[in-house]
């Protein structure tokens, strides 16, 4: 199911079942919008991507950044990475979300996709280190893109373009039964950054 040309309703799951997925649409103007796309690209301190893939290095072209309330070290795909502290605009930022969101994070997985021919493939946000069904908002700026999910055991997929200045959450069974995606495509020649707000669990002891 495609929702390109649906307006949508903050409240409205958009999840048939299984999950529950709120697009907020756009939560600021074009003007502050540009103004933290801007700001981002000059201040955080991207690096390559790199995951460990049937025992061998891979170096993707997108670019991250891994920032926090303090160092947090997250995992994934074999992977650890150690958290930064955050900047004054990621500050401004994560408070506006929770604002909007009604949920609060202590942490944010940042991307850079240099164009269309860069993207994500099938996959959930299940690391151990995340809070359990705990709500991933996900910030776009810059080139507007298709977000797709798919369920995964009945295949159904619903897809959305997420806009720029957009807020997207995903929460509760979400990550169980739900792969999500950033389809390449090859009509994009614009840079997107996409910040994801999060709750990592730190240990009692």
């Amino acid at each position: 199911m495609d929702l390109f040309s649906t307006e949508f309703d903050k409240n409205t799951n958009i999840l048939p079942k299984d999950g529950t997925v709120l697009y907020y649409g756009k939560i600021m103007d074009y003007s502050n919008a540009a103004f933290y796309f801007n700001r981002l690209l000059e201040t955080i301190e991207w690096k390559n991507d790199e995951a460990i893939i049937f025992g061998k290095l891979i170096t993707t072209k997108r670019k991250v950044a891994w920032y926090g309330d303090t160092n947090f070290k997250y995992s994934y795909s074999n992977i650890t990475k150690e958290a930064l502290l955050w900047t004054p605009e990621l500050e401004v930022l994560k408070r506006i979300v929770e604002e909007k969101t009604a949920e609060t994070y202590n942490s944010c997985l940042l991307n850079l996709y240099h164009d269309g021919n860069e993207g994500m493939t099938w996959h959930s946000d299940g690391e151990k280190d995340l809070k359990k069904n705990g709500a991933i908002a996900s910030v776009s700026f810059g080139a507007e893109r298709k977000f797709a999910f798919k369920h995964k055991t009945t295949k159904e997929t619903v897809s959305l373009i997420l806009e720029h200045g957009s807020v997207l959450v995903m929460k509760d069974e979400t990550q169980t039964h739900w792969l999500h995606r950033l389809p390449p495509t090859k009509k994009i020649n614009k840079p997107r950054i996409n910040l994801t707000f999060r709750t990592i669990i730190t240990p009692l002891f």
